[in-house]
């Protein structure tokens, strides 16, 4: 089934923080993404990718947020038009490794196992208190 507007997969989160260093430095340092090509936007920022993709997009909050506006964009001061975005998910193969990391670094972490075979589960937070969320999927094997 084709969606009405040809969306064919999700592209990347655009995440906006106060220190751009900061959080860069947690996402390649913590959950492992790389810093990767960016074009010469208008705002402070980073592209962070996983594989190919640059699936992380961290922007310095005011700078971006004066770009937003220029444009014709309604923003908030917390970004996008409402903020209610609750986390952003990545998948990972490694569930014991990643915990193990995240305990190493010291970043409180909460595990859950979904029901009925579904994916083990990590959450925690950035630096900003954005909620990460790492999926494992199961394998018949383990």
């Amino acid at each position: 089934m084709t969606s009405p507007l040809g969306v064919s997969e999700m592209e990347h989160v655009l995440l906006l923080s106060d220190d751009i260093e900061r959080s860069r430095e947690f996402y390649c340092q913590v959950v492992g993404l790389r810093v990767g090509d960016r074009p010469p936007l208008e705002f402070p920022g980073y592209w962070l990718y996983a594989g190919a993709a640059a699936c992380l997009h961290i922007a310095q909050r005011d700078a971006f947020l004066t770009h937003a506006t220029s444009l014709g964009l309604s923003v908030s001061a917390m970004g996008g038009a409402g903020g209610s975005l609750d986390h952003i998910a990545f998948n990972a193969g490694d569930y014991e490794g990643a915990n193990a990391r995240l305990v190493r670094e010291g970043v409180p972490v909460i595990r859950n196992d979904v029901p009925g075979g579904g994916p083990r589960q990590l959450f925690f937070a950035d630096p900003d208190g954005t909620r990460i969320e790492i999926n494992f999927k199961r394998t018949e094997n383990k």
